[in-house]
């Protein structure tokens, strides 16, 4: 019994560390907010500055007043704008970075993109260029071969835009068809 006695009065003796240094702590999370706020607002002034230097991109072209029957259409993600073939060089100017929901439209005119909150655009068949499965564009990517990746004509450039369709088993059918209607304007322009 001697042994338990000099346990229980160490135990007593001892006092309880001082839990939380509250000044301390609000310290340190005032000081996370800031820097994560100038995170944020560097990302947003580079941005900015991305679409500054992207000021020489002509506006976007809006659909004809009669496109014609659809011969496609789909509904699904739109996942942006790169320079074609460089697939980690967004295009932010005139609202192409801005990803959103879209509603793809294919008729004898071109291709409508209408996109629920962001600017709508049209590309005319003259400018489209290819089209393919790819497996990624700047910030999104997805297995290979999930992705339908257009190319066009846009000013003197050449834009990659990517859509995603809610039914991945379309994009197949999108290709053949855009691209059967390439060749085919391909070919009448030639004569």
């Amino acid at each position: 019994m001697t042994s338990v006695a000099p346990v229980i009065l160490l135990a007593a003796e001892k006092e309880s560390a001082e839990v939380t240094d509250w000044a301390a702590r609000v310290g340190w999370v005032v000081g996370l907010g800031l820097f994560v706020a100038l995170v944020y607002w560097l990302m947003r002034e580079g941005w900015k500055w991305r679409g500054t230097l992207q000021g020489d991109l002509p506006e976007l072209p809006a659909a004809p007043e009669e496109p014609g029957a659809a011969k496609l259409s789909m509904s699904g993600r739109y996942h942006g704008s790169t320079t074609a073939g460089q697939w980690l060089d967004r295009i932010v100017a005139h609202g192409l970075g801005t990803r959103s929901r879209v509603e793809l439209t294919l008729t004898d005119a071109g291709l409508d993109v209408v996109r629920p909150g962001a600017a709508d655009f049209f590309v005319p068949v003259a400018a489209l260029r290819e089209a393919r499965l790819d497996k990624g564009i700047a910030g999104k990517v997805l297995t290979e071969g999930g992705l339908l990746v257009v190319t066009w004509a846009h000013g003197d450039k050449l834009i990659d835009s990517g859509f995603r369709s809610d039914h991945a088993a379309e994009h197949n059918e999108w290709v053949e068809t855009l691209n059967d209607m390439i060749n085919k304007t391909e070919t009448e322009g030639a004569r």
